[in-house]
């Protein structure tokens, strides 16, 4: 079994790309848990006297309209913007893997109920269902976490009540059951398990949708508010010197960008191996 995982680690580290998400995600994550020592002036300090100021010595990014250093705040907006994402998909898949174990293991009226509630939050987009519940809680970062995450509740609901059917149904459950094993014994050492590294590989691919999700809200003024450093504010701040002061916009895009691409590479390289794991 040994032999059989490090095969599978070893297949990982050779796909291409991983180096490149590994190393970018690490920027990233560094970037916004040092923000405070490696950003070189305060993120919202506003100088009028350098105002869309090209990247230079001084300004290695550039300014924006206020003066105000784009590195630094693309440092403090990653703390922003890769927190709420962090704290969204955490919602996600604990909610998630809350309702689709209900929905699995539950029978009668009970777990049509839950199926009905899981199929309800499918029938709404992703990014339809966050703007909803921003629009009935208000604007704000903590407020976007929650909205994003509870878009995110049904991909991970359906997905474990999958396995939760089966398990139910499965031989060594109903030996379990006969041995006289409780239900919570059952589902914290069957499904639990069987659950568990689904979810998981599906949290490691859904981080860059999270991301993107986050980005797009705060672009339309739903999470941050000025002067709050944050990516998809900071590209919203930007959009109107386009031509002549791109920097002020390709510097939070860029960011994004590559953060998505990154987490994206090294999710893929995560899932498939969780898909290759031992029994």
């Amino acid at each position: 079994m040994t032999g059989h995982r490090a095969g599978s680690w070893n297949r990982v580290g050779r796909q291409p790309g991983l180096v490149f998400g590994t190393v970018v995600l690490a920027v990233a994550v560094l970037g916004a848990l040092l923000a405070p020592w490696l950003a070189p002036y305060p993120p919202n300090e506003i100088s009028l006297g350098e105002q869309l100021q090209g990247p230079s010595l001084a300004h290695p990014l550039g300014t924006d309209f206020f003066g105000r250093d784009l590195l630094s705040r693309l440092l403090f907006g990653a703390r922003a913007t890769l927190g709420v994402a962090a704290l969204a998909v955490s919602i996600a898949v604990i909610a998630g893997m809350a309702v689709g174990l209900a929905a699995g293991w539950s029978r009668g009226w009970l777990g049509q109920g839950w199926v009905a509630l899981i199929d309800l939050l499918l029938a709404f987009p992703a990014l339809l269902l966050a703007l909803l519940v921003v629009a009935l809680l208000g604007a704000g970062l903590s407020t976007l976490a929650i909205a994003v995450g509870i878009a995110g509740i049904p991909a991970y609901a359906r997905v474990v009540r999958s396995i939760g059917l089966s398990t139910r149904s499965a031989s060594y459950v109903d030996a379990a059951r006969a041995m006289g094993a409780s239900t919570v014994h059952i589902l914290r050492r069957h499904l639990w398990p069987n659950a568990i590294a689904p979810a998981i590989a599906l949290a490691t691919v859904d981080v860059g949708r999270v991301i993107l999700y986050v980005a797009a809200l705060g672009f339309l003024g739903l999470g941050a508010a000025p002067p709050q450093a944050e990516w998809g504010l900071m590209l919203y701040e930007g959009r109107q010197y386009l031509a002549t002061a791109p920097w002020a916009s390709m510097a939070p895009g860029l960011a994004i960008a590559l953060t998505v691409v990154a987490v994206t590479l090294l999710g893929d390289a995560i899932t498939d191996a969780l898909e290759n794991r031992p029994p």
